[in-house]
């Protein structure tokens, strides 16, 4: 698994400091930037500005163009982007007003308000990039998270977003921002996991969560957002995911796909897996109906985080590489496998005794 927090000298600061990291100084160097003038085995030394930047690396790694995070007092900074990568994503908060049975980041009380620091490093990454916004729930710092989006919109029009959200806390005030932001820049990741309240409210643990969900969508829409509407495949909706596909076809048509996710075994979904995780490597029945539903009706549709041979032959071509460099491993039959290159693996924290049980080269 990539590391994506480094050990680093101790710095003397006492606000966060987001710095670039750079080989070598040169055209489009900035006051943001530290520049290598030194190896020593393990050791990197930077100039930031006059001052001493010391990191430590494993191996032989480049860290050229990359953005990192210090806070006062750590031993570690956090690799908030990665120049060589298209997976980097902000935690933005660790908030969230759901408990969804799957979480793979579950929710704390706590919140450390760096959206300044992430809108600097979003202003320092690779031209084109996109980068991801997580949580926790990001809307519930909604003035803070479209200030940042405003700042970065402004200063790097090239820069777009994906940002993962439960959609419960727009309002109709929201439509001009949005748009004023650009609704080109902005990819919405929007769970929904059933086509009737009782299902859906029951997995993520919220009382009213769905037809909240539907009126934040409807502003989405109304504003003209790109909008992904993602669903965890689980037991408890295993068996509605037909309805769920006629739901969209009849009130969502207008997203730009629809993704069916597998679980992570990590956080709220490790302790719930036996409970939640559905073995889709011997039971694709259901997702098979619901995509040759939507896809006969002209609604984009894919496999997110499926391992290709976990996914019938007629199918394979929906399943697509999405799980993040940093969290993805092989399996030790992967490496006789010929589809390999174009597998998006398995998490890293998916372990074999307890998932899927009919599974091998293709």
């Amino acid at each position: 698994m990539i590391d994506l927090r480094l050990e680093i000298d101790p710095l003397p600061i006492d606000e966060p400091l987001v710095v670039r990291l750079r080989n070598q100084s040169g055209v489009g160097g900035g006051e943001h930037d530290a520049v290598l003038i030194d190896v020593d085995s393990s050791r990197l030394e930077y100039d930031y500005n006059g001052f001493s930047l010391g990191l430590y690396r494993r191996g032989e790694e480049s860290f050229d163009g990359d953005v990192i995070m210090a806070l006062p007092g750590s031993r570690t900074a956090h690799r908030l982007i990665r120049s060589t990568s298209p997976h980097n994503t902000f935690l933005v908060t660790e908030q969230c007003d759901q408990l969804c049975v799957m979480c793979s980041q579950p929710p704390k009380k706590y919140h450390a308000d760096l959206f300044s620091q992430f809108a600097l490093a979003a202003s320092l990454a690779p031209r084109g990039a996109t980068i991801g916004i997580s949580g926790g729930e990001p809307l519930l710092h909604k003035e803070r998270l479209f200030s940042m989006l405003e700042a970065v919109a402004s200063t790097r029009p090239d820069v777009r977003f994906h940002v993962l959200s439960n959609c419960q806390h727009l309002d109709n005030e929201d439509v001009e921002r949005l748009v004023s932001i650009g609704t080109d820049k902005i990819l919405w990741g929007i769970p929904l996991y059933a086509a009737d309240a009782p299902t859906h409210d029951r997995i993520v643990g919220k009382v009213g969560a769905f037809d909240k969900l539907q009126r934040g969508l409807a502003i989405l829409l109304k504003a003209g957002s790109s909008v992904e509407l993602r669903t965890v495949v689980m037991q408890q909706n295993k068996e509605r995911l037909a309805e769920l596909a006629e739901f969209l076809f009849t009130r969502l048509s207008h997203i730009d796909v629809w993704a069916i996710m597998q679980m992570e075994r990590i956080g709220y979904g490790r302790m719930n897996w036996a409970n939640s995780f559905h073995d889709t490597s011997t039971d694709f029945d259901g997702i098979a109906k619901a995509i040759d539903i939507v896809s006969a009706r002209g609604i984009s549709v894919a496999l997110y985080n499926f391992p290709l041979c976990s996914v019938p032959t007629q199918y394979r071509t929906f399943a697509l590489s999405t799980i993040s460099d940093w969290k993805r491993k092989y399996l030790d039959f992967c490496d006789k496998c010929g589809a390999r290159v174009a597998c998006g693996g398995f998490f890293e924290w998916y372990s074999h005794n307890e998932g899927f049980s009919a599974l091998g080269s293709l």
